[in-house]
Parts: structure tokens; sequence; C-alpha cells
């Protein structure tokens, strides 16, 4: 059990979105950090498993927690000009942890641009849907070598354990991304031709149901 810390004392927690805790969670480091401090650890470490706010919703999310008391801030000199450096109060201490064990475990949102595209892949070539398959796949190799390099850093300080458990995790992620868009290059073809055999309608070309209104049954039944 950590320090200060009483699993029998409920909390009463403000209705605040997920991303202002997870700007307060960066303070719980040990480190004090300024709002660009705090955008860098984002795009650093959030940025593979979750989303890394824009400069504007540090600041904003900032401003949001002093006022309620979870981070205090200072002026610091610069290198060119002074800068606000914040840290975690024990009341915002306090809050993080409850929020950690009391909140919902909401489901992933899945917002996959390539999937879409393939979605709606009777309107578009075969190539054209290989190509930005590849680019996905592209990308994905990006974000699982940076989560690869992200977890050998953070192998050495053990302050960062779960972080680090994370970073694994995240690493692993993109390489089963990786694995289920190369099965996807391999589909494209034999799915392409399966849909040509659609009888089409004259003008659009669109598909023919063969059962229309099918689809509202079996949306029911699931």
């Amino acid at each position: 059990m950590p320090e200060n810390s009483d699993s029998s004392a409920e909390i009463e927690l403000p209705a605040l979105p997920a991303t202002a805790w997870a700007v307060l969670g960066t303070l719980t480091f040990g480190e004090e950090l300024s709002g660009y401090d705090i955008k860098t650890w984002a795009d650093w470490s959030l940025n593979y498993f979750y989303w890394s706010p824009s400069f504007s919703q540090v600041y904003s999310e900032l401003k949001r927690l002093e006022k309620h008391g979870y981070v205090r801030s200072r002026s610091t000199p610069g290198d060119t000009r002074r800068r606000r450096a914040y840290s975690i109060t024990p009341e915002g201490l306090s809050a993080l942890r409850e929020w950690t064990r009391t909140a919902e475990v909401d489901r992933p949102t899945l917002k996959h641009s390539t999937l879409l595209h393939l979605w709606l892949g009777h309107l578009n070539e075969p190539e054209n849907l290989k190509a930005r398959v590849r680019e996905h796949i592209e990308q994905m190799v990006e974000l699982r070598d940076g989560a690869a390099a992200r977890a050998a850093n953070s192998s050495d300080e053990p302050s960062w354990a779960f972080a680090n458990m994370v970073m694994h995790w995240s690493r692993r992620h993109y390489e089963a991304e990786i694995t289920m868009a190369e099965e996807l290059l391999e589909l494209i073809d034999s799915t392409a031709e399966r849909y040509e055999h659609a009888a089409k309608q004259l003008g659009t070309g669109l598909p023919v149901p063969i059962d229309p209104g099918r689809w509202k049954d079996r949306t029911n039944r699931s």
C-alpha cells in the first residue's frame, strides 16, 4: 500500500475528463514539470497507449487542476523567459489515487481509418486498398519500434516500473496490429473477386441485395 493512503476514506471526485487525470498523472513520478515538459512526456509515453494532448489542452487541464487544488505552480527562470513549474499537491495525489481505484473501465475507443477504407473497399480498387494497408503497416512499425525503444529506456528506473510494463504491452500491441494488417493484404484480392460475383444495379454499379433488410434481423439477434 502506498504511503499516506487510506483505502477506507471516500473522496468525492469532480467531474474531470480522463485527460485531466492523465496530465495529473505525469506529476506522480517525483519531478516538477512545466507544461512543455508534460507535453513532451505525453508524446514520449501516453501517445503509445492513450493519446497525447495538445499544448493548449495540457495548459487548460493544468489551470483546471490548479483551480481544484490538485496542483501548485511557481514561476522559475528559464533560458530565455520565466516559466511555470507544476507539482502535485497532497489533495491531488489523494484524488488521483481514488480515481485510479474507482473510475469505470471504459471500452477502448477504436477509430481505425484504414479499416474504414477497407469497409468501403467495394468503392475502391484492390491495388489502392493494398497501398493504404502498406502505409498503415509502416506507421505501425514506427510505433512498435518507438514503444520498444521507450521500454528499453525506462527499464533502469524503478519509479517507471509500471510505465515500463505498459510500454512492453504497447510494443506487442503494435506487433499484433502489423500481423493482422499483413493478413488483410493477403485477403484483399480474393475479397474483391468475391465481390465481383455480386449482381450490380444499373447506373450506380452498387450491389443488388439478395435479401433486402436481412441485416435488421441479424442486428436484432446480436
